[in-house]
């Protein structure tokens, strides 16, 4: 699904409008210990990447209105993507700049076989490099987070991989990540419970688990690695609508009144939560969860529920928040950062998925990760709220 390069982060940097220099703010005085909502007492970090890309992307607008709307972003809290291994070494830098009072977003994204059922979004890693995948991955970030135990730190747990081994098992890509990921996630699970840190296991979305067949199943296989990790105090639950466009609440939902929407009564994300929650429940697992609101201000845009890619005419959703009006949501999130694409458009490009060029897919757009200035401003200018 995304993101950018460490030489692509080296370059940003050394240009004219590069992050600013992170300054080191009040930082908290002593050891941070986590329970419950950790976002009701922690805004969500605004990282110094994203809010550098949307520095440059503003400064190339020159409609006004929409260049200062567009500025606002930046100041957005956003999750940072680490996923690569030599991204591993930028962390340090941001979660040291983080002030108390706030909780730096970092996802988990780097499992052999990445992604099983797509192209655009695999990973450096091939099938059955978990040796590699632990030593030069998780460790390393777990070694970071207890060098920063007066720091705040949420986690999303692997994207696009444990709700593959559900839906897409009859792909031989899949079949073959299938033990990996298994352990994979369990190790990520176990070295990375501590006591400042809350995790958040992916759960992909309504329109993916939320299928009546697809609920018990993917809540077993969620429980069942979150019982073989050693069931880790720190993971809160779930992530739901990563990088998704799903609305959170839309009464009929937006595929609801299609012929086969009588499978599904996970129409919205607030559904989904409830009614996989319940089943994460009844496996023993802790069952809050977390939204990515980052892109599903517009509906009705898909011409299929699972079209995932660049969707033409969406708009920034709900800022970041711990007032979701649901017991089981702790927090509305930005988790994708918005501008940057997931994947490229042009069938003849390496990497190109055909969800891409999709007549519901914005075009052109760049590869996954790449900054897509004119979706960018697609993104403001439909935002709701309004910036």
């Amino acid at each position: 699904m995304k993101f950018q390069s460490v030489a692509a982060l080296s370059a940003l940097a050394a240009g004219a409008l590069a992050a600013p220099a992170l300054e080191k703010r009040a930082a908290c005085s002593s050891a941070v210990t986590l329970s419950g909502n950790a976002f009701t007492a922690n805004k969500l970090y605004a990282n110094k990447y994203y809010a550098a890309e949307v520095a440059t992307a503003a400064a190339a607008i020159t409609d006004s209105t929409l260049k200062t709307k567009a500025a606002k972003v930046g100041a957005v809290g956003t999750f940072m993507w680490i996923d690569t291994i030599a991204k591993v070494s930028t962390v340090q830098e941001h979660v040291a700049a983080v002030p108390c009072g706030e909780i730096i977003g970092l996802v988990i994204y780097d499992l052999p076989g990445r992604d099983c059922a797509a192209k655009a979004s695999n990973g450096e890693l091939p099938v059955g490099s978990i040796a590699r995948y632990k030593s030069e991955y998780i460790d390393p970030i777990r070694k970071i987070i207890l060098a920063n135990p007066n720091t705040a730190i949420a986690l999303i747990i692997e994207p696009d991989s444990l709700p593959n081994l559900v839906t897409n098992a009859d792909l031989a890509t899949c079949q073959a990540s299938d033990a990996g990921y298994r352990e994979g996630v369990a190790y990520a699970l176990k070295q990375l419970n501590l006591p400042n840190v809350v995790m958040y296991l992916d759960a992909g979305h309504g329109g993916w688990l939320g299928w009546n067949d697809n609920l018990a199943p993917g809540a077993k296989i969620l429980a069942d690695i979150w019982k073989a990790a050693g069931s880790p105090k720190q993971l809160m639950g779930i992530a739901t609508n990563v990088a998704g466009w799903n609305a959170v609440s839309l009464n009929p939902g937006e595929f609801e009144n299609d012929a086969d929407g009588q499978y599904n009564k996970a129409q919205d994300e607030k559904r989904y939560v409830s009614l996989i929650g319940a089943q994460l429940a009844s496996n023993g697992m802790p069952n809050h969860a977390i939204v990515d609101t980052g892109r599903n201000a517009v509906q009705g845009l898909r011409e299929e529920w699972g079209h995932w890619c660049n969707v033409n005419g969406a708009g920034f959703g709900v800022r970041p928040t711990s007032s979701t009006g649901d017991s089981l949501i702790d927090a509305f999130v930005w988790v994708k950062p918005g501008g940057e694409s997931d994947g490229v458009s042009d069938p003849s490009a390496d990497r190109y998925d055909s969800f891409c060029g999709n007549s519901d897919a914005f075009k052109p757009s760049p590869q996954a990760g790449q900054w897509n200035q004119a979706y960018f401003e697609m993104l403001v200018k439909n935002a709701v709220p309004s910036f």
